[in-house]
């Protein structure tokens, strides 16, 4: 295509931007006309048509020219249909009401008896991942993965585009009809074949673990005939290592399994990890093949601690683990931080991991950067009552020093554990106080907010808290977080050390007045009610209070001198009972999940395939499987829920009125009347802290 050449020519000699969307613009015109011309022929077509999807990839806005796509894509030549459905998959958007037009002519390309016809619709099908497509050619597509006229080229592709349209929209392919049937393909002779099922069969097992359960017997009969009984093709051998990429797939697919009840299977599986460590202790002379044996033999190990069948296999992966760790390779390092995290998150006894604890924290200064994230995560992983303060130490010690990607996730872990492993209050007061001050920029609110709720539920802690705090504000350098934290402990607490030297009423508030000027717009409204507290708690300091509060009654700030003019309202009041019960001190929060973990524990990306296992630990480990094996009983066409923003802790739940419905029975007005407060409680609950929103929705009034 000449025409296509010289415009992309032209667009390169361009020396500015202007120059170049001047072009651009008349191009498009051009193309217009041409698009309006019944006599243009397909040559043309596809060239015009190219020349849009090329200015779509530079940027520009191509809202025209989708129906000339479709009818490339009808065409009979292969090179039109293949600029067609490239057009459709780069140009197109998803709710373009072009598709409804395009699902036809995929459906009957999926059928067509030529196969690059079929492979061009099923890859359009893949890259557009559309939900309408998906509910509309799943049958089609299934059809020609099953259908023994299907050439072996198009059942890979098939089996590949299910595995794309089931992670894009689980709902919307119905796989529970037809999950178990793709299960025998994992036995095709062809070993691409095998690899695409063995995906697609992997993806499903995690949606329907025991529907899928008989896969998991077909893949260790399968790896028996790779591993021991080598029976497989010598075009697949890599390296000396028999078909590496379909051993790792099968024994991946095991980890979404229990371990099987069949005796006789029992130790087969046991015998295939055994030869596969066996033979990975075998000196291996070229690096290819030692990077395929170690795959294998990652996997191996990951499957064997999954399922604990052996504690004779797991003391023996430790050692072999160890070894991984301190291994000049940069990936094996990888690998074996990475997996020995695993085992850490399984095992009772975490002896053999603690013997490399001074390798593991050696780690946190490794040149790599994902391998310091790996050893990050090990610590976190081994940490217990017995070694948790040498961790803590160490990360806080090393966290001055370590990488911005990193400092987050750190502080995050340290605040966990700290509070997880505290058997001292002074100890967890002091750690959390340093740990605001030292990353205090790469949290969010959430961890100053558990360390008040921390200390709010524990009144042993609430003395020691409030010197702690006083002596952070009198600090020469005081981070904005910890200053937040000194503010409301000595305003809920202050009272405590009143009578102690140096922490008179006045000096409390002396040193928080000296630190106001520095601190942000919300550092200085959690003061303003600090102060405002103070009027409460020390009368004698009452009229200096009030001075700070009429100060800021003219703050350009409107959340500033808003609080400033209500508490300066409330402290001049006649009333003596107004002021302490608006003031009261906060009963402790309830027990919930922290917002802590709540964040770092996040969701797996929807295009992967899902952990077993996740950082932290035996414990849980336990209740992500209790919760998992729980849900997996629930409807499998259910809609996945988007993960909703965790409140900050300050907000308890509130209670909203049922509201009456007195025309309906009783037994068909309770659902009624439970979802009007479900809603009502969370549109409250949001407007707590959110500016504006939706306080009521029935079906008369918003």
């Amino acid at each position: 295509m000449k025409g296509l050449t010289v415009f992309i020519a032209d667009l390169r000699k361009c020396r500015s931007r202007e120059e170049e969307e001047r072009r651009v613009n008349k191009e498009l015109a051009n193309i217009r006309t041409k698009f309006k011309d019944s006599s243009l022929n397909g040559y043309n077509r596809k060239k015009y048509v190219c020349k849009l999807v090329y200015m779509s990839l530079l940027g520009y806005d191509v809202n025209f020219g989708h129906r000339e796509a479709v009818e490339l894509i009808n065409s009979s030549k292969y090179s039109e249909k293949q600029v067609g459905y490239l057009a459709v998959t780069l140009v197109v958007p998803e709710d373009s009401d072009c598709l409804r037009m395009v699902v036809g002519a995929m459906r009957r390309d999926i059928h067509d008896m030529n196969e690059f016809n079929v492979c061009l619709a099923l890859n359009a099908i893949a890259n557009l991942g559309a939900r309408e497509v998906a509910e509309a050619l799943t049958p089609d597509i299934f059809m020609q993965l099953v259908s023994s006229a299907s050439s072996v080229f198009a059942k890979k592709k098939a089996a590949l585009c299910l595995l794309r349209l089931l992670r894009r929209h689980p709902d919307a392919v119905n796989s529970h009809e037809w999950a178990a049937r793709v299960i025998p393909y994992m036995g095709h002779r062809d070993i691409g074949v095998t690899m695409s099922v063995t995906s697609l069969v992997t993806a499903l097992a995690q949606q329907y673990p025991d529907e899928m359960r008989k896969a998991g017997a077909f893949a260790v009969r399968r790896l028996k005939s790779l591993v021991i009984d080598n029976e497989y093709s010598m075009d697949y051998m890599y390296y000396k290592v028999p078909v590496p990429w379909l051993q790792i797939k099968f024994l991946r697919l095991l980890q979404y399994f229990p371990a099987p009840e069949n005796p006789e299977l029992r130790m087969l599986l046991l015998d295939i990890l055994r030869h596969i460590i066996d033979v990975s202790q075998e000196p291996q002379r070229d690096l290819q093949q030692m990077n395929a044996q170690y795959s294998i033999l990652f996997e191996a190990i990951n499957l064997g601690i999954e399922l604990d069948i052996d504690q004779g296999l797991m003391q023996e992966s430790a050692v072999l683990l160890g070894k991984f760790i301190t291994s000049r390779e940069t990936n094996v390092r990888y690998l074996g931080l990475e997996t020995m995290a695993h085992l850490a998150a399984y095992i009772d006894n975490l002896d053999a991991v603690k013997t490399y604890q001074g390798v593991i924290i050696q780690s946190l200064r490794d040149r790599d950067v994902s391998v310091r994230r790996r050893a990050l995560d090990l610590l976190y992983s081994m940490c217990d009552v017995s070694n948790a303060k040498v961790i803590v130490s160490e990360l806080l010690r090393h966290m001055a020093v370590a990488d911005f990607a990193l400092r987050e996730e750190m502080a995050l872990k340290v605040a966990i554990l700290t509070e997880k492993y505290a058997t001292e209050y002074s100890w967890y007061v002091d750690v959390m106080m340093r740990l605001l001050s030292l990353a205090g920029d790469h949290m969010g609110d959430e961890v100053w907010h558990r360390v008040v709720q921390v200390i709010l539920g524990n009144e042993e802690l609430q003395t020691y808290a409030c010197k702690i705090s006083l002596q952070t504000l009198k600090a020469p350098v005081c981070h904005e977080s910890a200053f937040k934290v000194s503010a409301y402990v000595l305003g809920e607490f202050g009272h405590l050390i009143a009578n102690t030297e140096d922490c008179a009423p006045i000096d409390q508030l002396k040193a928080l007045q000296n630190k106001m000027p520095a601190t942000s717009v919300s550092g200085r409204s959690v003061a303003l009610t600090t102060i405002a507290k103070f009027i409460n708690l020390f009368p004698e300091i009452k009229s200096l209070c009030l001075r700070i509060l009429d100060r800021y009654r003219n703050a350009l700030d409107a959340e500033l001198q808003q609080r400033a003019c209500e508490y300066y309202a409330l402290g001049t009041l006649e009333s003596e009972d107004l002021l302490p019960t608006v003031f009261e001190e906060m009963p402790p929060f309830p027990d919930r999940q922290s917002a802590l973990m709540s964040r770092l524990l996040k969701k797996e990306a929807d295009t992967e395939d899902q952990r077993t296992w996740v950082f932290g630990g035996r414990e849980i480990n336990r209740e992500r499987k209790m919760q998992l094996a729980g849900r997996s009983g629930s409807a499998s066409n259910s809609t996945p829920t988007t993960p909703t923003t965790p409140r900050p802790p300050e907000i308890p739940e509130p209670v909203s009125p049922k509201p009456s419905t007195p025309s309906v029975p009783a037994q068909q007005q309770q659902p009624v009347e439970d979802l009007a407060v479900r809603k009502s409680k969370r549109h409250y609950a949001r407007l707590l802290w959110e500016n504006d929103g939706i306080l009521f929705d029935g079906d008369e009034i918003q």
